[in-house]
């Protein structure tokens, strides 16, 4: 595979200081894809202050003629050489090769145009207009202007998606940006660091890639720096709360696109064949993904008929090999992750609920983090499974009374990040979808994904959006100017 080794600080593609290195493992086959450059806190503050500089002398946060020129140049780099990235995305996180036609890979350089474009759409000014105050007429402006540096910290289920989820709203706002992927998934980033040096004008300093191999010796530094003007993370919600803490020393604006323990309701007028039959596919990319409804609500009226159609989904469900298009899930990310889920599967048998499919490592396999689509029945709504997100190809089915104790089911959660509501009749489903206290739901199949959907959740699965002009303006500042009247 073509991929990149460096990292890209102050315009250049560059080694790691003392030439340190670490292994990329591939998590189908425990084999070293290749080394990345493994970044020290003196390659990390280099990175800070190219973005700093960047920000304050280049251009950048002034030009916006520049600025849609360079993400054209990056987006047009990156399609040229979406063959070259699609082999790297599938051996370092071990999605399906399928995935990488839409949101792992090819849907996500498309996207790129929305955010192009809104440099041109936006309203970067307005005049409030006139206002008497103390005896005093004046008009009043308001000004949008970039934040300033960005420290955006990724994670490894959908790392290519989520780099240019961030990197791009950020640099089209004017801002620099410094990128830290996660240690499991460096190569995601680092080419896109080779397409701007080798292919775009951007500035020196204006966008940084950081690889390292311990997250929190050099990711930590961002959040601390007092020359980083704002901190985009999307992972756990344990990690999301330590950033609200450090940050908090340099007041730095936040955003946070956290865990997700998501609700799919199933009301008991729905065509359940038409909507359970592939209640599987929450086990895609084996259940790696913070908005996936790992939790199914079914009416007791209809229950035991739910099931049936549930379990023959999990049975057909095709997983193993991700270079297999037959196949929608791979193994987990690494053995840590690989054990975390079982140990969930263990603590889901030892509360009581019944596992009817799965419930343990896929034994079919001589290598990779596998672990079998796993479905449990009659859990507890307060159980561990219930409750905490596992993270893994785990469904958890929870019995109901009526659409009241459906809602308060599903907002029994610390998340609040997506679900959805399935029902005979659209009024119904979306009242029902109106009182679940989530960011985004899909209501009937609808869904709610796209460039221009604001995605982000209540309570501990995080603060802000991401995507939309509501993602767009989180890269921004307000500034009011006062005029004569």
């Amino acid at each position: 595979m073509n991929f990149e080794s460096r990292m890209l600080i102050d315009g250049e593609l560059v080694e790691a200081e003392a030439g340190r290195t670490y292994n990329n493992i591939n998590p189908a086959t425990e084999e070293v894809i290749g080394v990345v450059a493994d970044a020290s806190p003196g390659d990390m503050q280099r990175a800070i202050a190219a973005a700093r500089r960047a920000f304050n002398e280049s251009p950048w946060a002034t030009d916006r003629e520049l600025r849609k020129r360079c993400l054209l140049q990056l987006q047009t780099a990156l399609a040229n050489t979406r063959e070259d990235l699609r082999p790297q995305i599938v051996a370092e996180v071990g999605t399906p090769i399928a995935l990488t036609f839409a949101i792992q890979q090819d849907s996500c350089i498309d996207d790129m145009t929305w955010d192009i474009d809104v440099i041109d759409r936006y309203e970067w000014e307005r005049e409030l207009g006139v206002h008497e105050f103390f005896g005093l007429t004046s008009n009043r402006l308001v000004v949008k202007e970039p934040i300033g540096v960005v420290g955006a910290i990724t994670p490894w289920n959908f790392p290519f998606m989520l780099n240019l989820s961030k990197i791009v709203p950020a640099l089209a706002a004017g801002c620099t940006v410094v990128l830290k992927p996660a240690p499991d998934t460096p190569y995601s980033a680092t080419w896109i660091g080779k397409m701007i040096a080798e292919h775009t004008d951007f500035p020196a300093g204006v966008i940084n890639v950081v690889t390292a191999s311990d997250p929190a010796e050099v990711a930590e530094m961002l959040t601390t720096s007092p020359d980083v003007d704002m901190i985009s993370f999307t992972g756990s919600s344990v990690v999301g709360k330590r950033i609200t803490e450090v940050t908090s020393a340099t007041l730095k604006r936040v955003f946070l696109e956290l865990g997700g323990k998501s609700a799919n309701i199933v009301l008991d007028d729905a065509d359940f064949p038409a909507v359970l039959s592939s209640a599987s596919m929450v086990c895609m990319h084996s259940g790696q993904g913070c908005a996936i409804t790992t939790r199914l609500l079914l009416p007791r009226s209809r229950y035991d008929e739910g099931v049936a159609i549930i379990k023959e989904s999990f049975e057909k469900f095709g997983y193993g090999d991700p270079n297999d298009f037959a196949n929608m899930a791979g193994p987990l990310i690494n053995a840590k992750q690989r054990e975390r889920v079982l140990g969930y599967i263990e603590k889901g048998q030892a509360e009581g609920a019944k596992c009817v499919v799965g419930g343990g490592p896929a034994t079919q396999f001589d290598k990779g983090y596998f672990v079998q689509p796993t479905l449990f029945i009659d859990v507890d709504p307060d159980s561990t499974i219930a409750q905490e997100e596992i993270f893994g190809p785990v469904l958890a089915v929870i019995p109901y009374d009526d659409d009241d104790d459906a809602v308060r089911i599903a907002n029994n959660s610390r998340y609040g990040l997506s679900g959805a509501v399935n029902s005979g009749s659209l009024d119904r489903a979306l009242s029902v979808a109106r009182r679940i206290r989530t960011g985004t739901i899909a209501v009937n199949g609808g869904q709610w994904f796209g460039p221009d959907s604001p995605f982000g959740g209540y309570r501990e699965s995080g603060t802000g959006r991401e995507h939309g002009i509501a993602g767009f303006e989180e890269y921004l500042e307000t500034k009011t100017i006062g005029l004569p009247g």
